[in-house]
This record gives C-alpha cells, sequence and structure tokens, in this order.
C-alpha cells in the first residue's frame, strides 16, 4: 500500500507515522507537510530511512498533484489546530483547513484513491455542561471558535465529497490528545515544559475546564482500525475516557515532578472557552473492537519521562517560537 499521510511532521501525524512503520513495515510512506511552526522533521527522525517526506503546502495544487499520484490512501492530519491562534487571526485556519482540505478532496477524485480518511476534533460538536452529556456520532455540530467553524467546514467537505461524487471517506473526531513530540503550546507539554525550568503553570479562568484526555498511541491505533476495518462512509468518535480539568492536570504533572502545587498561576480567561468535552466511544467498540489500551495515570507518566529524556526535541522548539501561553482546546 502507497500511504500519504498529510501534516505528518505534526504531533499526531508523526505518532501515525511511527505507528505505521511498525506495525506495516510493507508501507510505502509518503508524508507531507508545509513544515510550519507546528512541523518538525526532528518528530520523523527515527524513522526517516523508512519513509518518503515532501515539504509541501497542501493548497498547492501542482505540489499535491503530484504527491497524490499513485496514492492508495489518505490520511489526512494537516490543518491549523491553534484555538487561541484561530481567534488572533482566523484567516490561515480557513485557508489551510477548509481550502486546502477541498484541494486534497479534488485530487484525491482525480487519481482514485481508495480511501480517503480526515482526521477532525471533538470541538466540531461545540461545549457541554460540566454536569453531564457526551459527545458521539449524532451529535450535531456547533462549533464555537473559528477553528473548531474550519474543522466543521472540512468535515461537511469531506461527506459532501462521498455524497457527491461517490469518493470513499472516513472521519475520525478525536478528543484532546498528548503524549511524545506534542508542541509546548499545548497544554500538558507547556505544564511539563514549564515545570522542568522551574516556571509556572498558568491557567486559563479558574482552571475548571474539562477535557477528554487521549493518549496518543490509543489514537494511532483507532486510526489505523478505521482506515483497515471502518466502514466506507463512516464517522467514529474516539475519545480516553479520561476526563480532567485544568486544575486536575496540572496538579497531577506536579505531583509526578514532585514540584509543589503553588507552581500553578491562575490567568485571565480566553473569549469564548469551551467549559466542557467529553467523548462516547461506544461506535468504535462495538464495530471494530478499539477501546483505550493507555490509563491517564500510565500515559501522564510516560509522557513527563520522554519530555525528561528529550529535551533536544522540546529545547529548540520552545525557545524558537517563545511559547509562554497554552491552548487546552
Amino acid at each position: 500500500m502507497r500511504l500519504l499521510v498529510t501534516g505528518g511532521a505534526g504531533f499526531i501525524g508523526a505518532n501515525f507515522v511511527h505507528h505505521t512503520v511498525e506495525h506495516h513495515p510493507d508501507y510505502d510512506v509518503v508524508v507531507v507537510d508545509a513544515f510550519t511552526y507546528a512541523g518538525h522533521r526532528s518528530s520523523l527522525a527515527p524513522v526517516a530511512d523508512r519513509i518518503t517526506v515532501v515539504e509541501g503546502d497542501i493548497c498547492d495544487e501542482a505540489a499535491m498533484d503530484e504527491v497524490m499520484a499513485g496514492c492508495d490512501v489518505v490520511v489526512h492530519f494537516a490543518a491549523e489546530s491553534h484555538v487561541d491562534r484561530s481567534i488572533d487571526d482566523p484567516g490561515p485556519f480557513l485557508r489551510t483547513n477548509i481550502m486546502g482540505t477541498e484541494t486534497l478532496l479534488r485530487l484525491a477524485r482525480k487519481h482514485n484513491v481508495g480511501r480517503f480518511h480526515h482526521i477532525s476534533t471533538d470541538e466540531v460538536f461545540g461545549a457541554l455542561p460540566l454536569d453531564g452529556g457526551r459527545f458521539d456520532e449524532e451529535t450535531p455540530y456547533s462549533p464555537r471558535s473559528p477553528y473548531a467553524a474550519s474543522k466543521a467546514a472540512s468535515d461537511h467537505l469531506v461527506r459532501a465529497y462521498g455524497e457527491t461524487y461517490g469518493l470513499p471517506f472516513s472521519i475520525t473526531n478525536c478528543s484532546n490528545n498528548y503524549g511524545p513530540y506534542h508542541l509546548p503550546e499545548k497544554a500538558i507539554p507547556l505544564f511539563v515544559t514549564n515545570a522542568l525550568d522551574g516556571r509556572t503553570l498558568p491557567l486559563y479562568g479558574d482552571g475548571r475546564s474539562v477535557r477528554d484526555y487521549l493518549f496518543v498511541t490509543d489514537h494511532c491505533r483507532a486510526i489505523d482500525l478505521v482506515v483497515h476495518s471502518g466502514k466506507e462512509g463512516s464517522t467514529y468518535c474516539v475519545g480516553g475516557g479520561a476526563e480532567r480539568d485544568g486544575v486536575q492536570l496540572a496538579e497531577t504533572i506536579l505531583e509526578v515532578l514532585g514540584i509543589p502545587r503553588d507552581r500553578i498561576e491562575f490567568v485571565a480567561d480566553r473569549p469564548g472557552h469551551d467549559r466542557r468535552y467529553s467523548i462516547d466511544a461506544t461506535r468504535i467498540g462495538e464495530d471494530l473492537g478499539w477501546a483505550p489500551s493507555v490509563s491517564f495515570e500510565e500515559g501522564i507518566a510516560a509522557t513527563i519521562a520522554w519530555y525528561q529524556a528529550h529535551e533536544d526535541w522540546w529545547r529548540p522548539i520552545k525557545d524558537q517560537t517563545g511559547i509562554i501561553t497554552w491552548d487546552q482546546k
């Protein structure tokens, strides 16, 4: 199989490339990435000799036409994904997440790609109250940030290409991922690296907004299953079943590192901050036998250990970008 992975130098994309190389060593894996601030060749270094890497923008039709030719499956991760950045400037999110996705869909149709798998987010569903409810495949879309709106639009485009042109597709909407190679603008890697640097852990508002955390290798297993065994035209919600609010998250990281709780700092909340996300992953469990295999306690300990052992990966990124705020998504 010739597998095209867009955004394969980003966080989840790079982990999926690692997973694919390990579990499908006979596959011809092609990674395309624009190598913006969020994509790094160093994330692919351990498997660089076993994949093909192409630097390119998914909005560049000529470049993507060449890359797409001969591909059997496209797994589409490439996206702008930082909510705060989308609030500051929605333009790049609309361009990449909507127009870039449409460019890929058009070319997938042209080249008769056998499956276009689209990676999406639980944020397209909006927000939940703190006292209950979960998102599933039938939840109406209600995005509340420019980022979430752009991802919702891309989901609709994928389905439209399936319905209108018969393009074989599948979609997964995931909860908050964490693990190795996670850019330290997101909550967990920022908290971990700030703690290692003796800095504070900044929490938005009262710190009680809740997210459902999913260890990235479990997400990669889910994508693999859907691509190979999921029904054409299907959507699956993928969650970790590990809801934590910001205070709990920060306290867990500090406890693992043996650092006092007073390192937590409460900062001004961001506009339109969604209060809670939670995923009901029943369908993917019943249809494909998937379930999380890594508990939150195991995953956070493994993640902290990875960052402690890989300062050579995150230090240059953090120093170069000057990241001081975080995105809980």
